[in-house]
């Protein structure tokens, strides 16, 4: 059983780690004297299995800067629990200090005055050091990726992820699972699957014409840890044929399937199963919602809502624990297991503070290789921003008004639609912007700029259709990521109304007129699912227009009047 004494010392582990130190908005050298490699990694070594969790890094190979959201609206019994906390309530929350490396690491606020400190997180050669340094304490540590490992970059799209699976091959992970891996289409996917050293699970992947398991995709796989029979179930993206192109691979059908999980729980439990893990690609309500649902599971691995929780939450007594994105964190669990059950744990949220951590070489090397041959492309700077550009929000972000921009006026439209990714990383004011920093927030395999005709009543279906995904109080109904974010177009938002009759006061911005369900406006905008879209790639729109301005500034956006938060 799970003792509240474990989950406090997990709680004060994290608080050490993460500094209630106090750290003022020093620069970058006197950050770097008071914050070191050995802090970081310092762990009191615990029970008999340690698990290392990376998830949603999005091909984010080099060091980056990314600002956590400063909304995250939860409804129904998730409204005001985390991760749907921001800001000073999050901070306050934690006990994490202003100022600290915990406040830039996990929180919004200030952002720009501690990046400057504090210096770029990430770096898949920096990850690697964390990952040695705790297998060198715990050489038999299960490393599990949560997937959206082989989307998100320049270099993910021109090789085909091949990038990505070099370096995630030279870190040795044990198991992974899948999301947006999928828009590669299916034979690329199974090419690789294929040839991976590691186990591909997913028990929610299914033969779409049989509805069987996927023989390429076994649902899970036993490991023996610290003399404990562990068994490590996958959990892909529920819903992909809705948020991604299912015509890129038909052969697969999905789904959360929590009957079928609770029969692999049993199974594996029959097996002599001690441990049990799932690495869950979920999202963070759904595998609450699923723990509370499924009985068994001992700790959840939760990824693709990029949330960053420096404690794990306890539903029961299943673990779950959110370790961030795009490569900034690391996650240790380690494990007391005992006559075949979890007696307790302890947990680390390790920041990967790129000018603390030392890079491992052989990485380095392997990633500076595969990058070489686009080396000159990369680095093309295209224009400057004034503005603090960031991707993360409920509603919109500045990168996102930045792209709806670039739609408005490259493809002549009076409305422009962008998807609410959650990936892609943020750029500070006075920097470059280059051409892989565009791609790192619009690098997809369907990415053309599509321009149409819409009417008003379509906008207002479109609009309450993925607000229903997002706000829709049965964690099981939310399909995709964060609101369409929208160009010249204002509306208003009653989040704590059923679907239909949320979206009101929808507004042509050009003009101050209200929309009209029986007029036809002129509508860009990329990322359709559909099949045969046309139109110009978006990074082509959006360097563009960045081209043009030379140097970007993004006012601020008033344009969604949100009701009931």
């Amino acid at each position: 059983m799970i003792s509240r004494r474990d989950f406090l010392q997990t709680s004060m582990a994290a608080s050490a780690l993460l500094g209630a130190s106090g750290f003022g908005q020093w620069g970058r050298l006197a950050a770097q004297q008071a914050l070191t490699q050995d802090q970081l990694l310092q762990f009191e070594t615990f029970g008999n299995v340690s698990l290392i969790h990376v998830t949603d890094i999005h091909a984010q190979l080099k060091p980056i800067y990314f600002r956590e959201p400063s909304i995250n609206i939860g409804v129904g019994d998730n409204k005001g629990a985390v991760p749907h906390v921001t800001g000073a309530e999050f901070r306050k929350m934690y006990g994490i200090a202003d100022g600290s490396p915990s406040h830039y690491a996990l929180s919004s606020g200030d952002f720009e005055a501690l990046a400057r400190g504090y210096g770029r997180v990430g770096g898949l050669d920096r990850v690697a050091t964390v990952i040695n340094q705790i297998r060198a304490d715990r050489p038999d540590a299960l490393l599990l990726d949560g997937g959206d490992t082989w989307h998100g970059s320049y270099t993910c799209y021109h090789t085909q992820g091949q990038d990505m699976v070099d370096v995630m091959n030279a870190l040795k992970p044990d198991a992974m699972t899948f999301h947006w891996e999928f828009t590669l289409g299916s034979d690329r996917v199974n090419e690789i699957v294929e040839g991976l050293p590691f186990a591909a699970l997913g028990q929610n992947i299914f033969d779409a014409e049989w509805d069987e398991p996927a023989e390429l995709f076994p649902p899970y796989k036993f490991f023996e840890r610290g003399g404990v029979k562990v068994a490590v179930i996958g959990q892909a993206f529920p819903y992909m044929p809705i948020a991604n192109p299912g015509w890129m691979f038909p052969e697969y059908a999905f789904g959360i399937r929590d009957e079928n999980m609770q029969e692999m729980v049993d199974q594996v439990r029959a097996e002599g199963a001690e441990l049990v893990v799932v690495l869950s690609h979920n999202g963070f309500d759904v595998d609450k919602k699923m723990a509370g649902i499924v009985s068994g599971i001992d700790v959840i691995l939760s990824g693709h809502t990029h949330d960053a929780l420096p404690e794990p939450v306890l539903v029961g007594e299943t673990v779950i624990v959110a370790s961030g994105s795009n490569g900034k964190f690391v996650s240790r669990v380690d494990l007391d297991v005992r006559d075949g059950r979890m007696m307790g744990f302890r947990h680390k949220l390790i920041p990967i503070f790129s000018d603390v951590i030392t890079p491992d070489p052989e990485v380095a090397t392997l990633i500076d290789t595969v990058r070489a041959p686009y080396q000159s492309a990369l680095t093309e700077v295209i224009g400057k921003t004034d503005s603090l550009l960031y991707r993360r929000g409920n509603f919109n972000g500045t990168w996102d008004d930045l792209i709806c921009d670039a739609l408005l006026s490259e493809r002549e439209a009076d409305i422009a639609l962008s998807p609410g990714v959650r990936w892609g990383p943020s750029l500070l004011p006075g920097q470059d912007i280059t051409r892989e920093d565009i791609w790192n927030v619009t690098s997809m395999s369907y990415g053309a700029a599509y321009r149409t005709e819409m009417t008003g009543e379509f906008l207002h279906v479109v609009l309450e259709d993925v607000a229903d995904n997002l706000f829709n109080p049965d964690p099981y109904y939310q399909q995709g990521g964060d609101m369409v974010r929208t160009g010249g177009l204002g509306y208003r938002i009653d989040i704590t109304r059923p679907q239909g009759s949320r979206i009101t006061e929808m507004t042509l911005l050009s003009t101050g007129e209200k929309i009209d369900p029986s007029k036809t406006y002129q509508v860009a905008g990329w990322a359709s699912v559909n099949e045969g879209t046309e139109g110009p790639q978006i990074w082509d729109v959006v360097e563009s227009h960045v081209a043009k301005q030379g140097t970007v500034t993004v006012s601020p956006n008033t344009s969604v009047n949100v009701v009931g938060a």
